[in-house]
């Protein structure tokens, strides 16, 4: 019962990053890091960082799925 529960929330944490990432390439728009109490606490900073980066990598990965597979196509 908790483990179900903190693989949906690890799982929700996943893709809210991956929509973030996906807002930034499309729209160039970006959570900002630098208010001051964020500045102070470096810790948190780092933290934020990876999980963006997380989103970065876990929609890079969903691309290059989606691109190799035939059940989808490009359109410009």
């Amino acid at each position: 019962m908790v483990l179900g529960r903190i693989t949906h929330f690890a799982f929700d944490a996943v893709l809210l990053s991956a929509f973030l990432a996906g807002v930034r390439r499309s729209t160039g728009l970006t959570p900002s890091l630098r208010q001051e109490s964020l500045s102070e606490n470096t810790e948190v900073r780092k933290w934020l960082d990876r999980y963006l980066w997380l989103g970065e990598a876990v929609m890079d990965q969903g691309v290059a799925v989606m691109s190799s597979s035939s059940y989808f196509e490009r359109k410009r």
